[in-house]
């Protein structure tokens, strides 16, 4: 019956396709790794049942590897040194299970996963922890917010407004800090700026780390890296410059403003935020990533691909702010971030089959530390999100889960105009906006052409296959492989294309062949 819960999803979840587990690996190193693993040669004690698949395996050292997988949440776990998420060995494990024929009770005699036998006493343990850890996060009517009941944040919540204040005030101080600055370039002239170089910039950038501002530093930073970038550097410096200006009186008269343009302003600046709009976040890290998209918005046009209008919801409750739907996962991307790539930045992209509305998962590990969510491109995800605060709602916070991911079907899209129609109009709300999600459908990817003498170069575009329009996509996506992967499955053919629209261009992400592949 619809709206019902099922009664023991963990013993109902379904076989994974290779595809699938591949689309977990964090780079192609691991993929190649794990597939050397992907046989019964190196594996004993291998199982799968009760919603996971465990198994050990035989390493370089003298003890084996224990390795095991939540199969429901995804989450991973393994007793080798590697900091990547998921390893070699839980990839290998998934790939022999992915490629049986998933018969109750078979594979023992060849050494592959036994199937539908009782997790051992150490998975057991930890599929235990795990479950009762999720049940007390956010969305499943606990209001701590899924912290422990003796937390700080909850035994001294006078403490915590303080706190909360105190850093509040630090950011206003740099914003009229940076203020001063912008005011010396302008009346030095833009000029100056490629005179002065990268320095200055950076000193401003570490004073508004300083300040507790991160958002305000990336975006110095991002001002120091235009001077002398082009033949119209100062253009894009005074563009930037303006809005860098409006982010500052926005957060300086913040008190003025009305709340979800209120939250999306302290979100740009870093400071940190929670679905519940307490302004306390669990990853005690900026609420929009790095990214630029963490509080953007829809577009008008619902189901095409663009996503739908935002509606009422963006700075109520989070009860009003919760939507429950089938979502599907239209792509999972691992950044490296911070000094030395210390910090790891998960972005899972989905969209409501009912609703037509886009949502962003973020979390943030550092070393040695998972993710607390793993979700492959084309799972669908029958689940409530509980937006965050914000004039243009887009990053989630996943709630209560109605049945285990199963597997999805080709998303329907929009065409080119469509795409910057959905940004455009996302930017009413939110100026700050770097990109939107959209999904376009029949596109060609059209490759670029280097320059010859007396013709410039064009690069490469995403165009509609009638012919009328085209995105252009974002010059950064030229180094890699995955615009001539794009290529190669296209054929010339029309494609159902997945990835962010901006003032930049449009970086692909997924694309359908006709299951999901990432690019």
């Amino acid at each position: 019956m619809d709206g019902e819960k099922t009664p023991n999803p963990r013993a109902q979840g379904e076989r994974w396709t290779t595809d699938q587990v591949l689309a977990m690996a964090p780079d192609a190193a691991s993929r190649k790794a794990g597939g050397k693993l992907a046989t019964p040669g190196p594996w004993s004690e291998a199982g799968a049942g009760d919603g996971a698949v465990w198994g050990v395996c035989k390493g370089s050292g003298s003890a084996p590897y224990r390795a095991m997988v939540d199969t429901t949440s995804p989450a991973f776990k393994c007793g080798c040194p590697s900091r990547k998420f998921p390893c070699k060995h839980a990839l290998g494990l998934l790939l022999l299970w992915a490629s049986e024929d998933g018969s109750d009770g078979d594979d023992g005699d060849n050494g592959g996963v036994v199937t539908g036998t009782e997790p051992p006493r150490w998975v057991a343990e930890w599929l235990s922890g795990r479950r009762e850890h999720r049940e007390d996060r956010p969305g499943k009517g606990d209001k701590d917010g899924g912290k422990d009941k003796g937390s700080k944040g909850l035994a001294d919540p006078e403490g915590a407004r303080r706190r909360a204040e105190r850093r509040a005030q630090r950011a206003g101080a740099g914003a009229e800090e940076l203020e001063r600055r912008l005011a010396d370039l302008l009346r030095s002239g833009l000029a100056a700026a490629d005179r002065a170089g990268y320095g200055s910039w950076d000193e401003t950038a570490a004073r508004m780390v300083d300040a507790q501002a991160p958002g305000l530093a990336a975006r110095v930073r991002e001002l120091g890296s235009i001077p002398g970038s082009g033949a119209d550097w100062p253009s894009r410096l005074l563009e930037e410059c303006a809005l860098l200006h409006l982010l500052d009186e926005g957060l300086l008269g913040i008190e003025r403003l009305p709340e979800p343009l209120a939250a999306t302003v302290r979100s740009r600046v870093g400071l940190p935020a929670h679905p519940d709009g307490s302004g306390k976040d669990s990853t005690g890290t900026d609420s929009t990533g790095t990214d630029g998209t963490g509080t953007g918005g829809t577009g008008d046009a619902a189901r095409n691909g663009s996503g739908e209008s935002s509606g009422n919801d963006s700075g109520g409750s989070s009860a009003e702010r919760t939507v429950r739907d089938r979502w599907l996962v239209l792509a999972q991307q691992d950044r490296e971030e911070g000094p030395q790539g210390k910090l790891t930045t998960r972005r899972i992209w989905m969209r409501g089959e009912r609703t037509g509305r886009m949502a962003l998962h973020l979390s943030f590990a550092g070393p040695g530390r998972t993710h607390d969510l793993a979700l492959a491109p084309g799972l669908v995800l029958d689940a409530d999100l509980t937006y965050y605060p914000g004039a243009r709602p887009l990053r989630v916070a996943v709630g209560e889960r109605y049945a285990p991911a199963a597997p999805g079907g080709v998303p329907a899209g929009c065409g080119a105009d469509a795409a910057l129609a959905a940004y455009g109009d996302a930017l009413r709300d939110d100026p700050w906006l770097d990109a939107w999600p959209v999904v376009l459908a029949d596109v060609v990817p059209i490759p670029g052409r280097p320059p010859t003498p007396g013709r410039p170069g064009t690069g490469w575009q995403l165009a509609d296959a009638d012919g009328e329009s085209a995105l252009p996509v974002d010059p950064r996506c030229e180094g890699g492989t995955g615009l001539w992967q794009l290529a190669a499955i296209s054929g010339g053919g029309p494609l159902t294309v997945f990835g962010e629209c901006g003032h930049r261009g449009f970086v692909p992400l997924t694309t359908w062949d006709p299951a999901p592949v990432a690019l």
